[in-house]
């Protein structure tokens, strides 16, 4: 059994080729059942009597290229309060004739490269063509791959970034430019959310951060960070005269956003336009109309994990 670091596991991963190989996948399908989903709750262990909470995600996925993988992820989001990250994730890609295990990943690269490349996905079908200003919300591992991602899709050369920490975005705005980005922070949200092209959020927030109102008409919303019922980055009026497109359709059940927008009547089931593999596959148009607002809205699929580590494996045995 191989084991790929952070390094050996990013490499492969440059958004030019995930992007187009998530795309291909999504259009080709796979056997991708269910998350399984645990609420953890512990002692502190500071002797205060209190709890910690966290939750633990455990997603697999196989497909006739003859590989099955699982991927295990921890959330605990008071982790920032101790200066960790509030995600942990592994990674075990096996022979999916034989189940016999083939490598362990890193689990933290996979899902944040794969969670950008999935934004930018969803972007190439529902942003402009000439779409150029991005604002992003969050400063973490997800977010700061945004640009990179999205930016191999459209014409990205603006960017802002918003933290509930000013200090945060001021700090990865600094970083961004460092890298050769037109890069800012954001410290009006309202002000940025209205001349942004694309609104990206990648937050663990449980309380809606974007508001309808403020979205510009063409612009694109893209919300890949909430992920459970209690979790909301955008309030319900954002989804109201929008044309709403998920990643999959276990986004209906499991996003705090969607939740919210269907229960105020701003979103009917039944008006959400499709998932990725309708757009991949050309089942379904994506964006029409310059002037047409546009949301996607992700939860992540074990797919998206199980292309990527193919990648990787492929490429640890190449040659």
């Amino acid at each position: 059994m191989r084991h790929f670091d952070e390094a050996a596991t990013r490499a492969p991963l440059s958004f030019d080729r995930l992007v187009p190989a998530l795309r291909a996948a999504f259009a080709a399908g796979a056997q991708v059942p269910p998350r399984h989903v645990h609420a953890i709750e512990t002692e502190a262990g500071n002797g205060d009597g209190g709890t910690r909470k966290g939750t633990v995600l455990i997603m697999p996925a196989w497909s006739d290229a003859g590989f099955l993988g699982i991927k295990t992820i921890n959330i605990f989001p008071a982790n920032s309060e101790h200066g960790l990250p509030g995600l942990h994730a592994t990674y075990v890609l096996y022979d999916a004739r034989t189940g016999v295990p083939l490598a362990m990943m890193d689990g933290n690269e996979i899902t944040a490269r794969r969670t950008a490349a999935a934004s930018a996905l969803g972007a190439s079908f529902l942003a402009r063509s000439g779409a150029r200003r991005l604002l992003v919300l969050g400063t973490g591992r997800i977010a700061r791959m945004l640009p990179a991602a999205h930016a191999s899709v459209r014409p990205i050369d603006e960017l802002w970034v918003w933290n509930h920490r000013p200090e945060g975005a001021q700090a990865l705005a600094a970083q961004w430019r460092a890298e050769g980005w037109n890069a800012r922070a954001a410290p009006d949200l309202e002000a940025a959310v209205r001349q942004a092209d694309i609104v990206s959020c990648a937050t663990l927030a449980t309380s809606p951060l974007v508001r309808g109102e403020w979205l510009a008409p063409g612009s694109h919303l893209d919300l890949i960070g909430s992920f459970t019922p209690a979790m909301r980055e955008a309030d319900a009026r954002c989804f109201d005269g929008a044309l709403t497109w998920v990643d999959t359709d276990e986004a209906l059940q499991k996003a705090g956003d969607l939740l919210d927008a269907m229960a105020a009547g701003t979103l009917r089931k039944e008006e959400v336009r499709g998932t990725l593999a309708a757009l991949c596959r050309g089942e379904r148009p994506g964006r029409s109309d310059d002037a047409e607002r546009t949301v996607f809205k992700a939860v992540g699929s074990a797919l998206e994990d199980l292309i990527a580590a193919t990648l990787v494996w492929q490429a640890g045995n190449a040659g």
